[in-house]
């Protein structure tokens, strides 16, 4: 059985990259391809931060600006905090029912000046802003300050329209930020989200790829409970027999999924476009299609070249020569395998938790899904 997360009155977390203390999902037997790296995470890529502001206030009926609260904001830089060089991006817009800040400058110049942060969807203007500051702080050119701030939809848990992410959250978050292993689940940005109907949140993991690493990390508040699919085993329909015909239904809550992805090859900005296309594939592995409703936006950078820019000798994966094609294949297989893993381990690490008006979003129970896996014969033991 998951245990639940305690209602409390008052507690306000700020939480940077400790190790969780709950399993991952191999820590389970949840079987996956690929060879990850030291810590699974986005942070297997040198250089790359990650830091968490997580809020959790009170209880009971929802009153807008009090609360409850059941939210936070997650920061990612490429570079680490001291760092105010760019670096080479890119995104791709499976299906827009969402918001990342930032992509139309990252589309004409393919660069990222700035650190990557995801809150939920009221609370992007102000982490927006504060994240300025943030780094006029830090001495970043007025220029080259522009934060991508995505965001994922959590009313219904939250007291979302009480906007209370605030300055000091992302402060925190990005000032916090650390290499290592990370926590997933109810953290940051993710504490109140959910996928195919269980609780979820923010995930994380990484693979090898010759001598190149790619990392991921999920902000997972997407899919329907029928169709969650783990090690290609259909779970949801199993914890769900709901043998109905849903065509017609009124629209369900499919919400969205933002996927950032990090990789020290030395990609430019038109490759990195396709790597930013391939956590598609690892969604649909868990079963997610890109609900009508759903934002579906991906972000993807590369660490290789120290400082990227207009001018300059920029190194690349023999960007014109037919071996490249063949590396950048199995980057493509390493992201998606790495997605596939991230959104595991973020219904994985999640607790169940209570929010906005005793609403109730339960944690996949372990065990169960261990004995499903098992009598498919897909459990490493």
């Amino acid at each position: 059985m998951r245990k639940s997360l305690p209602i409390l009155t008052s507690l306000l977390v700020f939480a940077s990259s400790a190790v969780a203390d709950g399993p991952r999902a191999r820590d389970l037997g949840i079987p996956f391809d690929g060879s990850p790296g030291p810590h699974n995470a986005i942070t297997d890529v040198a250089g790359v931060e990650v830091g968490y502001a997580t809020i959790i206030e009170g209880e009971g009926p929802l009153v807008i600006g009090e609360g409850p609260v059941r939210t936070g904001v997650t920061g990612i830089l490429p570079r680490g905090r001291d760092a105010k060089r760019g670096v080479f991006a890119a995104y791709f817009n499976m299906n827009g029912n969402g918001e990342m800040t930032g992509t139309h400058w990252i589309d004409h110049s393919g660069m990222l000046w700035g650190p990557v942060l995801i809150t939920n969807t009221i609370s992007v203007g102000d982490v927006h802003a504060a994240a300025l500051e943030w780094m006029f702080v830090r001495g970043f050119e007025a220029r080259t300050a522009l934060p991508v701030v995505a965001e994922t939809w959590d009313l219904g848990l939250n007291d979302m329209f009480g906007r209370h992410v605030k300055k000091e959250h992302v402060f925190a978050a990005l000032d916090g930020a650390r290499n290592g292993p990370l926590d997933e689940g109810n953290v940051g940005g993710g504490t109140a989200m959910k996928s195919h109907g269980f609780k979820a949140g923010t995930g994380t993991s990484s693979r090898k790829v010759g001598p190149y690493t790619v990392g991921v990390l999920v902000q997972a508040n997407h899919g329907l409970p029928w169709r969650l699919t783990i090690a290609g085993v259909p779970v949801g329909r199993i914890l769900n027999p709901d043998t109905t015909n849903h065509f017609g239904d009124e629209a369900p809550d499919g919400s969205s999924i933002i996927v950032v992805v990090a990789t020290d090859a030395p990609l430019i900005p038109k490759q990195l476009e396709r790597i930013a296309m391939r956590p598609a594939l690892g969604i649909g592995r868990v079963g997610g299609v890109a609900e009508a409703g759903s934002g579906e936006i991906f972000l993807a950078f590369s660490t290789a070249n120290d400082s990227p820019a207009l001018e300059g000798e920029v190194e690349t994966l023999q960007a014109l020569g037919p071996g490249a094609q063949y590396t950048l294949d199995y980057l493509y297989e390493g992201v998606v395998q790495a997605t596939e893993e991230a959104i595991v381990n973020a219904l994985v690490a999640a607790e169940t938790m209570v929010g906005a008006d005793g609403t109730t979003v339960e944690a996949i129970d372990h065990e169960r899904l261990r004995e499903i896996l098992r009598e498919h014969g897909r459990l490493d033991d």
